[in-house]
């Protein structure tokens, strides 16, 4: 019995390249996400044998604990990716208090419910085991209009870095890792509704906001999560790397 990582979100776009990193790299992996039809190609998989698909919201703790008892019945539980979210814009002048709390809500508890699965499965085991949360470049980088993002996200670096103090101490590792934009099937779809022409304003936009002059591929952060999964990453905790393009730490200069 191997390594077994449970991956949220893990359907579309980064999470899916995520699974498929682990799958290739011969662990198993549970792979959960709220839309049944989209993880189809989890039992596709030339390495089906090595996945399960759980099909629920990954903010139910009934839905954590069950990818939890899959996981340590296929073997040793090593890493817990807390990927799924919701993006949906929203502003506190327009917008009802009540759901941008659920907006917000929508993206930190699938953090904090998969980090206490996590968490009490490393501790009962004794396993030194390690969590990664995919925040955004946005948690300090704030983009108008996307004020429960934002907050959600920043929130979840937090607890993060709150997590690997107080569970250090019995070696398990918990880090973030904050892309830039990534083209995702969403990202895609999006430019692909807007038309031609602004579509390419956009992305002309946005290889203005990347240093390296492109949006991210899923797979690059996958490699990144990967990383910070394994052993190689044994002295790194309480870290969010940044995945984005050196977005974050551009200061764009009017003078060019």
């Amino acid at each position: 019995m191997g390594d077994v990582y449970v991956v949220t979100g893990a359907a579309r776009g980064i999470g899916r390249a995520l699974t498929e990193r682990l799958l290739r790299d011969s662990h198993a992996v549970v792979a959960v996400d709220v839309d049944a039809a989209a993880l189809q190609w989890v039992r596709e998989h030339p390495s089906a044998d090595r996945a399960v698909a759980v099909t629920g919201s990954a903010d139910d703790p009934a839905v954590t604990e069950r990818a939890a008892d899959l996981a340590q019945s296929a073997g040793t539980l090593k890493g817990w990716v807390n990927n799924a979210a919701v993006f949906r814009d929203a502003s506190l002048h327009d917008t009802p208090v009540s759901a941008v709390l659920g907006l917000i809500a929508g993206s930190l508890d699938p953090a904090v419910a998969g980090c206490a699965a996590a968490l009490r499965r490393f501790l009962a085991d004794g396993t030194p085991g390690s969590i990664v949360n995919v925040t955004s470049h946005q948690a300090t980088r704030a983009v108008p209009g996307c004020t429960p993002y934002v907050t959600a996200k920043a929130a979840v670096e937090g607890l993060t870095r709150a997590l690997a103090v107080e569970y250090g101490p019995y070696g398990i590792r918990v880090n973030a890792v904050a892309p830039g934009s990534v083209a995702t099937e969403r990202h895609t779809g999006q430019l692909a509704a807007a038309g031609p022409a602004v579509a390419a304003r956009v992305e002309d936009e946005l290889r203005a906001l990347h240093p390296l002059g492109r949006v991210g591929r899923p797979e690059e952060t996958a490699a990144a999560i990967a990383y910070l999964l394994s052993p190689d990453a044994g002295f790194i905790t309480g870290a969010t790397v940044p995945v984005d393009g050196g977005r974050t730490v551009l200061g764009r200069d009017p003078d060019w």
